[in-house]
């Protein structure tokens, strides 16, 4: 029997097209420890293996770990990848700014 943590790692996990083994390498975990963190009942991961698994995921631990079944919602989104944007280089950072400067201009 699955939990709410484990269902939404592997739904999030195959809507991303990631396999046990990508997550795995992506969150620095095992493949068995996905696979426990899916199918086990109760999961008892560490709040740093869930954020690195929610990092990987592109949602927030808080989503990750809360009782609602709903999709996560662009706020949740936003919130992962500015902590995403957060982490990266500052050439990367202008460049993305730039981005959304010729994406924001209205013609």
């Amino acid at each position: 029997m699955t939990t709410s943590l484990g269902k939404k790692i592997r739904d999030l996990r195959k809507q991303k097209g990631f396999t046990l083994e990508k997550l795995a390498e992506l969150s620095e975990s095992s493949k068995s420890y996905i696979w426990e963190l899916e199918n086990k009942n109760p999961p008892r991961p560490s709040a740093e293996k869930v954020a690195k698994i929610a990092s990987a995921l592109g949602v927030t631990t808080d989503y990750l770990v809360s009782t609602t079944k709903a999709a996560p919602g662009e706020d949740v989104l936003d919130q992962a990848f500015f902590r995403t944007y957060q982490g990266l280089d500052e050439a990367t950072k202008e460049k993305l700014r730039d981005l959304v400067k010729v994406w924001d201009k209205k013609e």
